[in-house]
């Protein structure tokens, strides 16, 4: 019996949820601005991007603890376009600056009597020239040592030699001496 209540409720509750469903879309009037397409909102970072299909606007949305707000990007675009217009003024500020200065320039009188437009001939100037001497005269003579002096000078190697042998034998006795 149990069974033969429960199926015909079901039949009642499905009309009710159909009204409901027809009734809440009436109450709801029209659809706002979002669904209709003004707005075209994109996942962005810990937010969402969103673009004003009618203005061209674009803004950031993010759910902050007071709730949702959005706040408008920078139009790089604006930026771009102000300072592209900014280097152009320059650009027609320094030309008008560079024609005055040739003006001024080429009002002056030269500056250097007897001067020249033809270039000086070219020359080497880094190579150096050889002095011009006179056969016979400042002639150097390097003497070359004697046997005795390379003999001299030998001996004064081998004894340096030998000291810095000494001296490292030591300090290899003294630090195996102490590891």
């Amino acid at each position: 019996m149990s069974r033969a209540k429960s199926s015909s409720k079901l039949p009642g509750v499905t009309v009710l949820a159909v009204c409901l469903a027809g009734a809440g879309q009436a109450l709801a009037g029209p659809m706002p601005e979002t669904e209709n397409g003004r707005y075209a909102l994109s996942p962005a970072g810990d937010g969402v991007l969103r673009l004003d299909t009618r203005t061209g606007a674009v803004s950031t949305c993010n759910n902050s603890g007071a709730g949702w707000a959005c706040y408008a990007v920078p139009d790089e675009r604006a930026a771009m376009d102000a300072e592209i217009g900014r280097q152009q003024a320059d650009i027609v500020r320094l030309q008008a600056e560079n024609e005055r200065l040739k003006a001024d320039l080429a009002s002056r009188e030269p500056t250097v009597p007897g001067k020249i437009e033809e270039p000086l001939p070219k020359s080497d100037s880094l190579k150096k020239s050889e002095p011009k001497v006179a056969e016979g005269e400042r002639k150097i003579e390097i003497p070359l040592p004697s046997d005795r002096d390379m003999d001299r000078m030998m001996s004064f190697l081998e004894r340096a030699w030998q000291r810095l042998i000494e001296i490292a034998n030591r300090l290899q006795r003294d630090v195996s001496g102490k590891i």
